[in-house]
């Protein structure tokens, strides 16, 4: 079972709730009662700085999907003031507001991953990661992925999807946008994702076909499925609709290719394209909730932050407000700072 709760924060009265989800999230994962205690702590003062300093904000908290072993992450994103510098704010004592400072210093010791972004006038995204033995050992080898998906305003259920699988060196990505939005989407993403986890298929274009077929009995959904395999060094990656991909890094971003069509009502054409990883790669995948106008130049480092951090600010930033929205970043962390 997969644990997932957005809350704004607007009132110093959320703070006790973002508290209340960070450590019932902690029991549903098993984290045990020391690290789920460190992470109630960076929950609150996440929800407190976000009242303090931003005024208003969002935090996000959900089951770590990618990390081999248990663990909670909690996002969160303001659109604040900004920090000129996110690295000189994590110094115990610091403060803008009269208040001891231990804040940002005392999450980054407590999380096993801490990491965040922030520029003056546009606001902040930070994420903490909590397991329940630490860091894991093989983290930073592994690519991350993190992703946010946010129903549209006014509805309880997300139509927009993603999903994960490992196999060996190679890592399967996926993200469903089920047409229109509320539960009737939310029912045709979700099969694409019951379809891509039990897949058996080597190749993004079976695995696109197999979910064309299963969802003829929904009203169908945006699909693409990326195959990012170490070993050779490519992403491979097959689409129907509106689901955007780009793979930055290198001399110039690589946008992948998706062909027109609906998993589950029409598709003209299965096909997938192979494309080279650089060194520093970055994968971005977003269902058409966001926009396309977006370009990491706006961020400098951004690309060198957790994927979290990297996916929080294209949503704070891109989001066209008017449907549910996906979007997920993929890289290693060892690449971070």
């Amino acid at each position: 079972m997969s644990f997932f709760a957005l809350i704004p924060v607007d009132d110093p009265s959320r703070v006790a709730e973002v508290r209340r989800v960070a450590v019932a999230a902690a029991e549903l994962e098993g984290l045990g009662e020391q690290p789920a205690h460190e992470l109630a702590i960076i929950a609150t003062e996440m929800a407190t700085n976000l009242v303090k300093y931003a005024r208003s904000g969002e935090v996000h908290i959900s089951r770590l999907f990618t990390s081999g072993a248990p663990g909670i992450q909690i996002l969160s994103i303001d659109r604040g003031p900004g920090m000129d510098s996110l690295q000189a704010s994590m110094v115990d004592g610091l403060s803008t507001a009269g208040t001891l400072g231990a804040g940002l210093g005392a999450m980054s010791r407590l999380a096993d991953v801490f990491d965040g972004y922030s520029q003056p006038e546009r606001g902040t995204v930070l994420v903490a990661c909590k397991y329940p033995n630490g860091k894991p050992k093989d983290l930073d080898e592994r690519w991350t992925f993190s992703g946010v998906s946010v129903p549209y305003p006014g509805e309880e259920t997300c139509g927009d999807n993603w999903s994960i699988r490992r196999h060996g060196s190679i890592n399967w990505l996926m993200v469903a946008d089920g047409l229109g939005h509320g539960v009737f989407a939310a029912e045709a993403s979700s099969a694409a994702t019951a379809s891509f986890q039990k897949s058996t298929d080597q190749s993004p274009v079976a695995m696109l076909e197999n979910v064309h077929r299963e969802l003829r009995s929904t009203r169908g959904a945006a699909v693409a499925v990326a195959c990012i395999d170490h070993d050779s060094g490519t992403v491979r990656y097959a689409g129907l609709g509106n689901i955007a991909a780009v793979l930055l890094g290198g001399e110039r971003p690589r946008f992948l290719v998706s062909h027109n069509g609906t998993a589950g009502l029409q598709a003209r054409r299965f096909q997938e394209f192979e494309y080279p990883i650089p060194a520093d790669a970055t994968l971005i995948m977003h269902s058409d909730g966001l926009t396309t106008s977006w370009s990491v130049d706006a961020y400098p480092g951004l690309l060198r932050r957790h994927p979290a951090v990297i996916a929080g600010i294209l949503y704070r930033d891109a989001i066209r407000g008017r449907d549910d929205v996906c979007v997920v970043a993929g890289r290693r962390l060892r690449e971070c700072p």
